[in-house]
């Protein structure tokens, strides 16, 4: 099994049915990892918003950091980034979404964390 099928594959849109995987937002070739020092790993993910002016582009890198963060060992490093070209505010995007501060206090809000952790729990933790 690949690193993407065990942990992204089932992450959702947050404002569609279907998986990122199904709307070619994320893809197995659009994750790479790699061994920075010691135990410490980079996982580097690009995604393609489905639109160049998604609105919800900041919320879907933030779905996929949270979705990593739940999973991965505290010594792993993510990156993450729109795909060149892809959207009209990606290099704004980007800042937003690698920015600690910004994920924080992102996530202190309520509704936020809410619509992350829809988008992030898997079908089958649902039913447990």
């Amino acid at each position: 099994m690949s690193f993407f099928s065990d942990i992204l594959r089932d992450v959702k849109d947050p404002e569609k049915p279907e998986t990122l995987e199904e709307l070619n937002v994320l893809s197995e070739e659009s994750i790479t990892v790699s061994r920075l020092t010691g135990d410490q790993l980079l996982i580097h993910v690009e995604f393609t918003p489905t639109v160049p002016h998604c609105s919800l582009a900041s919320l879907i890198g933030l779905t996929i950091r949270s979705k990593l963060q739940e999973c991965l060992p505290e010594k792993a490093k993510v990156d993450i980034k729109i795909k060149k070209g892809t959207h009209t505010t990606a290099d704004e995007i980007n800042k937003q979404i690698n920015d600690k501060e910004r994920i924080a206090a992102a996530m202190e809000n309520p509704n936020l964390r809410a619509l992350v952790k829809e988008c992030t729990t898997d079908i089958d933790d649902t039913y447990y």
